[in-house]
Parts: C-alpha cells; structure tokens; sequence
C-alpha cells in the first residue's frame, strides 16, 4: 500500500478541523456520539487535541467486546480526560430480555432493531439532548446507505444537525491517520474485524466480504443498521435461522 504523502493526509486532516470549527460557529454546541471504532480515534484524537469545546460522549450497549473497555481505558490514560459514557435504562433493558429473551435479537429484523432501540438509540437520544448538532465517524464507502450524505445535514429523525467530517476518507487515510499519530485503536481490528459493535452482533469478515460483512451477520445487507443512521424504507427479511442454530455469543 502506498503511503500517503504527508502533505495530502495533513490536508484531509485541515480539512477535519475547519468543518467542525464551521459547525461549532454555524450551529453552537456539538457533541461527537463516539463509536471507539478506528474512524473515532482519528475523530477524538481531532476533537480532543484542536476542539476541546465539542462534547464527547459513548455508549455502553452491556454487550461490548472486552477489548473495546480496554480500549476505553487506554483512551482516557493518553490523553488525560474521561471519556463520558451514556447506559441504556435498566428497567427498559429489563423489559426487553423479558419479552425477547438474552438473545432474542438473532430472531428477526424487528426483534435486532428493538434491541439497538433500547440498548443503543434510546441512550442516544439522551446523550444528544440539548446539542445543536451532533458529529459522526461515517464514510461514503462503508455502506450503499452511507454513500449519499453530507458533510453537514439536517437529522430530522433526532432534531438537530449531523455532521460527517470523515465522509470523504477511505480506510487508507483512516488507518495512516493512526499509524502516523501513534494512536490506540481496538485490537479487534487486528483479528479482521474492520467495524465493530455488540459482541454477539459482530463477527470476523472472510476474505472478499465487504468490510461491513461482520456487523448483524445473519441479516441481509439492506437492513445492517442500528437505528442512528437512515435504514432502506423497506429492509429486506433475516435470512432463515433460528436462535438455536446460530453460534453462541462471546
């Protein structure tokens, strides 16, 4: 792979910095909703370093890999702030496992996005309150869902602005980002898990899967979203799998 010359990836990055501050001025108090995947270590590093009056928050679904909490850790330690981090109700969550079961999620497309409600978009929907707009790590060449977005939209789902600074970076410029910068990132990036999410909603891809092929696994393509960004108007069924058949979480 050919390394990007410095010039350019410090352009990019210019270009990162100057978005937000426009934002920031346009549109008062942001808050960056901080996946901890690599897109998010470019963005914190951003945020953290140049733009320490944007917000910061994550979310802690209760069924996180352990090597993102390490990662967590190793975060706040580098760069000597806590990272404030936003749980999904306990009585909801309560609600849920009674009504669908631990696993109850793997069962259909209503049951997964019930779950990513409770578990994920509702403790967003929290951490967002009260913020004129609110910054994502998203990419063109993530997803077909993703290719169409601006770098600076109205969020009618959540009320607010949304803001995609990395919209126009490839993986490559991602991954150089960190190298160049010495930055922690998830060692499950490591094991071929290019987007990370739940525990038992993540896989390893295969060679020639796309880099998304690992999240919600046992789904079709078209319906592969939490919640948070916009799903197909019509999401195509799970494929034919019981809880019983699928390989139990870690």
């Amino acid at each position: 792979m050919a390394e990007l010359p410095t010039a350019e990836l410090e352009e990019k990055t210019a270009a990162v910095r100057g978005l937000l501050a426009q934002a920031t001025a346009q549109h008062g108090r942001l808050v960056y909703a901080n996946s901890l995947g690599a897109e998010a270590m470019v963005l914190t590093d951003i945020i953290w370093t140049h733009l320490p009056q944007i917000d910061v928050f994550s979310i802690d679904t209760g069924r996180l890999p352990e090597e993102t909490y390490e990662l967590l850790e190793r975060l706040q330690r580098r760069y000597q702030r806590t990272l404030r981090v936003v749980y999904p109700d306990a009585a909801a969550l309560e609600r849920l496992v009674a009504g669908q079961g631990v696993n109850g999620f793997y069962g259909s497309i209503a049951a997964r996005l019930e779950c990513c409600r409770v578990r994920k978009v509702e403790p967003f929907r929290r951490a967002i309150a009260g913020f004129a707009g609110w910054i994502t790590g998203v990419r063109r060449d993530q997803s077909a869902g993703r290719a169409n977005g601006r770098a600076i939209e109205w969020d009618a789902e959540h009320g607010l602005h949304k803001i995609s600074p990395l919209l126009d970076w490839s993986e490559e410029d991602v991954w150089r980002y960190i190298r160049r910068h010495r930055l922690p990132y998830n060692a499950l990036h490591d094991r071929q898990f290019p987007s990370i999410g739940c525990s038992p909603c993540t896989r390893a891809i295969q060679p020639g899967e796309s880099r998304r092929a690992g999240r919600w696994w046992w789904e079709r393509a078209g319906s592969r979203e939490c919640g948070l960004h916009p799903l197909p108007a019509s999401t195509v069924p799970v494929r034919g799998a019981s809880v019983t058949a699928l390989p139990a979480p870690a």
